[in-house]
């Protein structure tokens, strides 16, 4: 049997037709491109203030857009899935990159609404589900061999919070140089960028392997691989779950500004607390990624989701100063984005990895829901009670019910059926 090492320098440039790619550079890559699909995607909040002010449009009708595209996200990202998986992730990266940059041009130059709309909720929402993470995931976690999968799943998910934290203050500084029309399309240009780091990603799958065969569980036609899936317990513990992910990070990333504002604090300490889960987001993504190959997923995202329900407690109960605002970003930004490597490994351990994309894009779905969930009703219970602590209540029952919906799942294939002996 090869060595791990062995089995990574080899399927890299075997992959890669006519390029000389180590797995560093597959990795660096990868990373680069999940960075620049999260933070150039951040970005849309800072332009909220500026473009209405400049078109009269409200605030509200700002928002609908950007809430339309994590809907179109969800519901697009399972069909760029399953595209990526029969195509490889390369040309749907690259064809996502270019839509992405004609989205942003196309919110740049938009003079109504009804225009802005459609470009970021759209257009927007499909080019994010198709130069997005889940295809970054799924393209390494077929190039890698099983022992780097957890740790290259982990390095591609700090990559993409590291893009939120460095591109989003670039993306404002742009705004404040050159205004917010020239800072999109410095924006759109970006997103070209992409295109030439998506070159290692030839992911192009495998034969599927004959049936009764060990590695053959989700490796038939997508209909039947899509059919065990959605006939499977462990799929929808992992739905649900990732729904309170998105739940959870939607909330904070949407409301935690304003709850730190209404607390009396300063405005610059809700802005370092986003910015600050994000920093601290990388350090988490890289630790959930070694324990992925260390520990079972299952008890793994156990402990993510109920280590969140108590730091979320925590800070309920807590005097609301900058000190304890900072302590509480950086403690979720740990707990924020690490459900992914443990997830993505059980998708790939129970279903198989040939169509990856497709499945955990479903399961993504259940995230963005979440996502369009957390943001809305965060808004909703403030309107209604003139204050987050309901909200903040149902985060801490959201936490402990996805814990406790994580005991199910199985951490591991399904057993290949017994072929019958003469």
């Amino acid at each position: 049997m090869e060595t791990p090492n062995r089995m990574t320098t080899a399927a890299a440039p075997d992959r890669v037709p006519g390029l000389r790619v180590s797995v560093g550079v597959l990795l660096a890559c990868a990373m680069l491109a999940a960075a620049l699909g999260m933070g150039l995607r951040q970005t849309s909040g800072l332009f909220l203030a500026p473009m209405t002010a400049a078109h009269a449009w409200t605030a509200s009708g700002f928002a609908f857009a950007i809430a339309l595209q994590v809907l179109v996200n969800g519901i697009t990202q399972p069909i760029c899935g399953q595209v990526a998986d029969r195509i490889g992730g390369r040309t749907v990266l690259m064809a996502g990159a270019a839509l992405q940059a004609v989205a942003v041009a196309g919110m740049a130059l938009s003079s109504s609404l009804a225009a802005f709309t459609f470009f970021a909720g759209i257009v927007m929402g499909v080019a994010v589900s198709a130069a997005g993470m889940p295809v970054v995931m799924a393209s390494l976690t077929r190039l890698l061999p099983e022992s780097m999968r957890s740790r290259a799943t982990g390095l591609g998910t700090a990559g993409s919070s590291f893009g939120q934290f460095l591109v989003v203050p670039l993306a404002g500084l742009g705004i404040e140089g050159f205004g917010w029309q020239a800072a999109l399309l410095g924006v759109a240009a970006a997103s070209l960028l992409i295109i030439p780091l998506a070159l290692p990603l030839n992911d192009a799958p495998a034969p599927a392997p004959a049936a009764g065969t060990a590695g053959a569980v989700g490796d038939g036609s997508a209909r039947e691989a899509l059919g065990a899936a959605l006939r499977d317990t462990t799929f929808w513990c992992l739905f649900f779950g990732f729904f309170v992910c998105g739940m959870h990070v939607s909330f904070m990333s949407v409301h935690l500004p304003g709850f730190v504002a209404s607390c009396h604090l300063p405005l610059a300490v809700g802005a370092g607390a986003i910015s600050l889960i994000g920093l601290f987001n990388v350090a988490g993504s890289l630790i959930s990624g070694e324990l992925t190959g260390r520990w079972k997923r299952r008890e793994l995202l156990v402990t993510i989701y109920a280590g969140r329900g108590v730091v979320i407690a925590a800070f309920m109960f807590a005097e609301k100063t900058t000190a304890t605002v900072l302590v509480f970003s950086a403690a979720m930004g740990l707990l924020w984005l690490s459900t992914v490597p443990p997830t993505v490994a059980l998708c790939a351990r129970n279903f198989g990895t040939r169509w990856l994309a497709t499945i955990f894009g479903l399961v993504f779905l259940g995230h963005q829901i979440g996502g369009f969930t957390g943001a809305f009703l965060g808004g909703l219970v403030l309107d209604r009670t003139g204050s987050y602590d309901l909200m903040w209540t149902i985060s801490i029952l959201a936490a402990a019910f996805a814990a406790l919906i994580h005991l199910p799942v199985r951490d591991g294939p399904k057993p290949a059926p017994a072929v019958a002996t003469a």
